[in-house]
């Protein structure tokens, strides 16, 4: 059974799917190292600890899961609309504060699971969500 994924903005959580999929979980590192070439030829290695910055991405593990209702959808729209929204994901027990990856385009692509022309609030989207732990 998969556990609970919240997302908190002040006083204001929302519950997630528990099956959202972390897909770039492990294409993070911690380390960051660039290699520049000195006039001679050598290398120059510079290799520091990175803070912050690491990728989350959550989305259905397979198509039309992880349903959530529109008014979720809207709420997390309201969020992402907000320059610089610190937010609290709580994901596999663990807490992170995160913001929108607005460097990556689209932070945020959700669709119906149903298209219906009289859109109601609990009507199921699925979507994928873009964070940046900070």
């Amino acid at each position: 059974m998969s556990s609970p994924i919240t997302l908190t903005v002040g006083t204001t959580s929302v519950a997630l799917p528990g099956d959202l999929y972390w897909s770039d979980e492990t294409a993070w590192h911690p380390v960051a190292q660039s290699v520049e070439r000195s006039l001679t030829g050598a290398a120059i290695i510079s290799i520091q600890a990175r803070s912050g910055g690491r990728p989350i991405t959550l989305e259905p593990p397979v198509a039309l899961a992880s349903w959530m209702p529109r008014f979720t959808i809207e709420l997390l729209k309201a969020w992402a609309d907000q320059p610089g929204q610190q937010m609290t994901l709580t994901l596999r027990g663990m807490a992170r504060t995160v913001i929108w990856r607005h460097q990556d385009g689209e932070v945020m692509v959700a669709r119906p699971v149903q298209h219906f022309d009289d859109v109601q609030p609990d009507d199921a989207h699925t979507a994928t969500l873009k964070f940046m732990e900070i």
